[in-house]
C-alpha cells in the first residue's frame, strides 16, 4: 500500500516532460540552416569578422618589418653554419593544411547536421586561432631577432667572412636570406600547424565525444592524427636546419594554447555534456517559442505533481498515517 501511495504522487503519464529537452535537441538539428539563420549569425559576429581583418593586416605589416638584427660574433658562428636547404614542407603549403583542411571538415560535419551556428563559429574560432597566433608569433620573431642555424650560409653565401671592428658579422647575402635569417624564434610553421590542427582536435574529440567516459580508445586514434601530423611538421623544421629545437617547441606550445582559448570561446570543453554543439546553438534552443512552450508544459506537469503530493500527504494525515522516510515505507512501518 505504502509504495501505491509514492506511485501516486508521481503520475507516469508526466514523466515524458523530464525528456522533453534532450528529444528537442534532435529534432530541432536542421532547423538553423545557412539560408535561414546564416546573415542573422554573420550580422551578431559582425565586429569578430572585422576584427580579424585587423589581425591580417597586422600580420601583413608584420611580416614586411625588418627584424631586430642580433650582434652576431665570429665565434658564434660555429652554431649556425649548417646548410641552406630548401623547406620539406613549403610555406604555401601552410594555410592549405592548417586552415582550408579543418574548414573543409566543418562543412562535412554542416552537410550531416545542418547547424550554421557550428559551421560559423567554428571557422570564426579557427581563423582567430590561426591569426593571433601568427600575429604573436611574427611579433617575437622581430623582437628577438635570433639566428637560424643556417645563419652563415644566408650572411656569407660564397663562405668568405667579413666583420665588423666589433667582431659583428657584415653580411653580402640577398637581402630576404639575411632578413629572414633573423626571424628562427618561434617557428611559424610549426605555431600555425598547431593552432590549425590543435583546434581540428578539439572540434573533432566534442563530435566524436571522445570523453564520454565509455572507453573507445579508437576515438583516441583518430585525435591523434592532427596533432601528429603538427609535430612532424615542427621536426621538419629542425631537419632542414631552419629552426632549433628550442624555436619548435616554443611554438607549439604558442599554437596549442591559443587554439584552446579560441575553441573555449564558442563550445564548451569536449569533456562536457553538450561538447558537441556551440554555445550559440543550445542557447537559440533555449529561446526558440517551442522550447518555452514546453518549459511551461513541463513546470504545469511538475505544479500537478506537487499539488497531488499535498493531497496525498493530507490524506495520510487526517488518517493518522504519515510516513517519514522510504526505509519505513518498505519496511512497513508506520
Amino acid at each position: 500500500m505504502a509504495w501505491k501511495r509514492l506511485v501516486s504522487c508521481f503520475p507516469l503519464q508526466n514523466f515524458p516532460g523530464f525528456f522533453q529537452q534532450r528529444r528537442m535537441r534532435e529534432v530541432d538539428l536542421g532547423a538553423h540552416t545557412i539560408r535561414s539563420h546564416g546573415a542573422k549569425v554573420a550580422k551578431n559576429h559582425m565586429h569578430d569578422w572585422l576584427i580579424l581583418l585587423l589581425l591580417g593586416a597586422i600580420e601583413i605589416v608584420l611580416y614586411i618589418i625588418h627584424p631586430f638584427y642580433r650582434y652576431v660574433g665570429k665565434d658564434m658562428m660555429q652554431d649556425l653554419k649548417y646548410p641552406f636547404q630548401d623547406n620539406t614542407v613549403p610555406t604555401w603549403s601552410v594555410p592549405l593544411y592548417a586552415v582550408l583542411l579543418p574548414i573543409a571538415i566543418f562543412l562535412f560535419f554542416y552537410m550531416r547536421r545542418r547547424d550554421v551556428y557550428d559551421l560559423h563559429h567554428s571557422i570564426l574560432g579557427l581563423l582567430f586561432s590561426v591569426l593571433i597566433t601568427a600575429v604573436i608569433t611574427d611579433t617575437i620573431k622581430n623582437a628577438v631577432g635570433r639566428p637560424r642555424p643556417n645563419f652563415f650560409w644566408r650572411c656569407f653565401p660564397d663562405g668568405k667572412e667579413f666583420y665588423d671592428q666589433l667582431g659583428d658579422v657584415i653580411c653580402h647575402g640577398k637581402d630576404s636570406d639575411i632578413k629572414e635569417g633573423h626571424k628562427s624564434f618561434p617557428s611559424g610553421h610549426t605555431s600555425w600547424s598547431f593552432a590549425g590542427l590543435g583546434f581540428l582536435t578539439l572540434y573533432l574529440s566534442g563530435k566524436i565525444k571522445a570523453f564520454d567516459r565509455r572507453g573507445h580508445v579508437a576515438k583516441l586514434c583518430l585525435l591523434i592524427l592532427p596533432l601528429l601530423a603538427a609535430a612532424l611538421v615542427g621536426i621538419s623544421r629542425v631537419d632542414d636546419y631552419w629552426h632549433h629545437w628550442q624555436d619548435v617547441f616554443a611554438g607549439a606550445f604558442l599554437g596549442l594554447v591559443v587554439s584552446a582559448f579560441c575553441y573555449m570561446q564558442f563550445f564548451p570543453a569536449p569533456y562536457h555534456e553538450q561538447g558537441w554543439g556551440p554555445y550559440a546553438y543550445f542557447r537559440a534552443l533555449e529561446e526558440s517559442p517551442c522550447n518555452i512552450n514546453n518549459t511551461e508544459q513541463t513546470g504545469s506537469s511538475l505544479n500537478v505533481q506537487a499539488m497531488d503530493a499535498q493531497v496525498v500527504n493530507l490524506q495520510l494525515s487526517q488518517n493518522g498515517e504519515g510516513f517519514v522516510s522510504l526505509d519505513e515505507l518498505e519496511s512497513g512501518r508506520r
